[in-house]
């Protein structure tokens, strides 16, 4: 991958994985809820969220590849390390995806049923903490990269 192609794709993957997340969160998420009933609404969060979570993976990790790229090249040439701050943002949220989404749903489907050590309501906060952390972890990722790419 040429450096400049590298750099233009994680200028445009990451501000975009931003936009996505806050449409989910601030427009996708609590639409449903003001128009169904709360059972039919949490489908339909549910429904958008795994989309969302699958996106975000596959996002992530080509932004983590994409970051490891252009911090392999600057390694090579003798300006920094082969770990970046923008592979690690984009591992973070990978991580927030992975444990926030993957690792709570089956929990809260378990607590759904009345089963499971924890609330749903508990379980509820703590996936969307991790939500949360990833917004922020992507803001910061979209800021950088919009930052380095303007003055490479």
């Amino acid at each position: 991958m040429a450096l400049r192609s590298a750099r233009t794709w994680s200028r445009l993957l990451a501000p975009a994985w931003l936009g996505v997340l806050l449409a989910v969160a601030v427009i996708g998420t609590p639409a449903p809820f003001a128009l169904l009933s709360r059972a039919e609404a949490g489908q339909v969060a549910g429904h958008m969220l795994a989309r969302e979570a699958t996106l975000s993976l596959i996002v992530g990790v080509v932004l983590a590849l994409i970051e490891r790229h252009l911090a392999r090249r600057r390694a090579d040439a003798g300006q920094g390390s082969q770990f970046s701050v923008g592979m690690g943002l984009a591992l973070g949220a990978v991580f927030c995806t992975v444990l926030g989404y993957y690792a709570l749903q089956p929990m809260m489907a378990e607590a759904r049923a009345g089963a499971g050590r924890f609330t749903f309501g508990q379980l509820h906060a703590v996936s969307t903490a991790f939500y949360g952390l990833k917004l922020l972890l992507v803001a910061a990722l979209a800021w950088l990269s919009s930052r380095t790419s303007s003055s490479s």
